[in-house]
Parts: structure tokens; C-alpha cells; sequence
């Protein structure tokens, strides 16, 4: 009997049942958001993916060891050996040092025009957003007046004047490209606003831009971010597409839609020409859109479990 009643009462451990006890480490949420994009196969082969195009891009012409302008007439169109990686194209010139060279320009195309894109969406639609009223109304007619211009006859209208260069293809992709983002980041900022620690800024007398740009904007990174990521292989594929309809960049500069229209020429006669192209564009695109199909899927708070 005493050793039932022993049992009956032995001391209950109440740190279990403790509600304040912190249970799992506390991560932040970027700590959090890199932790579910590393479970995501899908993203990691895109990241290691990517990884190996931007060596490519950059060592390529070193590790071949072949000139991209030098002309041989005595190499032209010969298929892939143990010298030429890619072979020569009509001219004798290294396939594979003039894709790598070419998908750099695609790439560095693509990430100024992202640049421009983020930079001048998020100044304009956190203008809209903060401040309002008749601003608001006259910024978002504008934006409207833009983006119901059709982009491809602007693009067409702006490389007949400025002509088929590195500058002019910026100016038309960027042109209007940047209203899609401005229009996010006014949605977005709007909601902010309201938000305790920008009223509580407000109170204390700090100034419009300096609330924009410490507490609007860095809560809007998330957005962002996926905007870099779905924009880059957009602008990439924009460009191969107006290079290689010959409204883009033309010879003497090097790029993979430039690449592609010179291939297509010859593409009964020498296939190889315009395959290798096209397969590296293809390869940098798909890897950006997996990116950011994982991007999306670790930073949407609502996917969290």
C-alpha cells in the first residue's frame, strides 16, 4: 500500500508544460528561407547549375586557349576536335570561345537592363505609395501611358534611331520594363505605411526618404529578389530573340541571339553552329527559372510550415 501511494504521488516535472520554454532554436527569416531553399533539390542543382555557366562564361576563352576574332580560312566550318571544343564557324574562328564571349554580353546585358529595372521600379512606386494624393494619381497615369505602348514597337522605334548597339538595346528593354515593379512595390509600400514602426518614424520627425529607404524598401527584399531572378533569364531570352530577328545587336559584337542568327544561316549545311549556341541559352535560362521557382517557394511566408 505504501509503495502505491509512493507511485501515486511522485513529483510531476512542470518544465514540460511550461509555455514560455522555447522549444526549437530561433532563426531569422532569411536564416529560415536559405535553410528551406538548401532542402530543395530542384534549387541547389540550379544554383551548382549556374555555378558552372558563370565559369564557363569567364574561363572559357582562357581554358580553350583560342582567339574569338582571329580569322583562318584555312579551319572555317570545321566540327568539334580535340582543338576547337565547339568547332569553327564560317570564317574559322573558335565556336566555343565566341559563346562563352557571347553568353558573357547576354549576361551582362541582362543583369544592367535587371539593374535599371529594380532601381528605377522601386524609386518611382515607393514615391507613388508614400506620399499619395495627386502624385499618386499623375505617377500611376504615366505608368499606364507606358505600358500601353506595345514594347516591341517601341524597341523597334528606339534601335532605328539610336542604332543596333550595346546603349540603345538597354534604353529599349528598359524603357518600359520597369512599370511591372512599380507598380508591386506601390501595392506593397501601401500596406507598409500603415504599419506601427513607420508611424512611430513619422512621429519622431524622420525624413520621407529616409523611411522609404530603412523601412519600406528592405521589407519589400523578398519581392525583390524574385524580380532579379525571373527578370535576368527574361531579359537574356529578349535579347537572343531581337538579335536573332536582326532588330538587336549585330556584328562586330558577340552575343547568343548574334550567335544564333549567324548559325541559322548555315544551319542545313552546319547544324553545329547553331546548336551550341542555343543549348548554352537555353541551359542559362532554365537554371534561372528553377532559381527562382525555389526563391519563390523559401521566401512566400504562407509556404512555410
Amino acid at each position: 500500500m505504501a509503495e502505491l501511494t509512493k507511485e501515486k504521488f511522485r513529483p510531476v516535472d512542470r518544465s514540460r508544460f511550461d509555455s514560455d520554454a522555447i522549444v526549437r532554436p530561433t532563426v531569422t527569416y532569411w536564416q529560415d528561407a536559405w535553410r528551406r531553399l538548401r532542402k530543395n533539390p530542384i534549387a541547389v542543382f540550379s544554383m551548382i547549375l549556374l555555378l558552372a555557366c558563370v565559369l564557363f562564361i569567364t574561363l572559357g576563352p582562357t581554358i580553350s586557349g583560342e582567339e574569338y576574332v582571329s580569322i583562318n580560312a584555312v579551319m572555317k566550318n570545321k566540327p568539334a576536335d580535340g582543338t576547337h571544343w565547339f568547332g569553327t564557324d564560317i570564317l574559322g574562328r573558335d565556336l566555343f570561345s565566341r559563346v562563352c564571349v557571347g553568353a558573357r554580353a547576354s549576361l551582362i546585358v541582362a543583369i544592367a537592363c535587371t539593374f535599371i529595372q529594380i532601381v528605377v521600379g522601386c524609386a518611382y512606386g515607393g514615391i507613388m505609395a508614400y506620399f499619395g494624393g495627386w502624385l499618386d494619381e499623375v505617377m500611376m497615369r504615366i505608368v499606364e501611358i507606358l505600358t500601353s505602348i506595345p514594347s516591341l514597337l517601341l524597341t523597334l522605334l528606339i534601335m532605328m534611331v539610336l542604332g543596333q548597339n550595346m546603349g540603345a538595346l538597354l534604353v529599349a528593354m528598359c524603357l518600359t520594363s520597369w512599370c511591372g515593379t512599380a507598380r508591386q512595390m506601390r501595392g506593397m509600400i501601401m500596406q507598409l505605411r500603415e504599419s506601427e514602426y513607420v508611424m512611430a518614424a513619422e512621429t519622431l520627425g524622420a525624413n520621407p526618404s529616409w523611411i522609404i529607404r530603412k523601412h519600406l524598401i528592405p521589407n519589400t527584399l523578398s519581392i525583390l529578389i524574385l524580380n532579379v531572378a525571373t527578370s535576368i533569364p527574361s531579359y537574356i531570352f529578349t535579347e537572343a530573340s531581337l538579335s536573332f530577328l536582326g532588330m538587336g545587336l549585330k556584328e562586330p559584337v558577340i552575343s547568343l541571339g548574334v550567335l544564333i542568327s549567324n548559325g541559322q544561316s548555315v544551319l542545313d549545311l552546319y547544324p553545329y553552329q547553331i546548336f551550341y549556341p542555343a543549348l548554352v541559352l537555353c541551359i542559362i535560362v532554365l537554371a534561372f527559372n528553377l532559381l527562382g521557382d525555389g526563391l519563390r517557394d523559401a521566401l512566400d511566408p504562407r509556404l512555410r510550415q
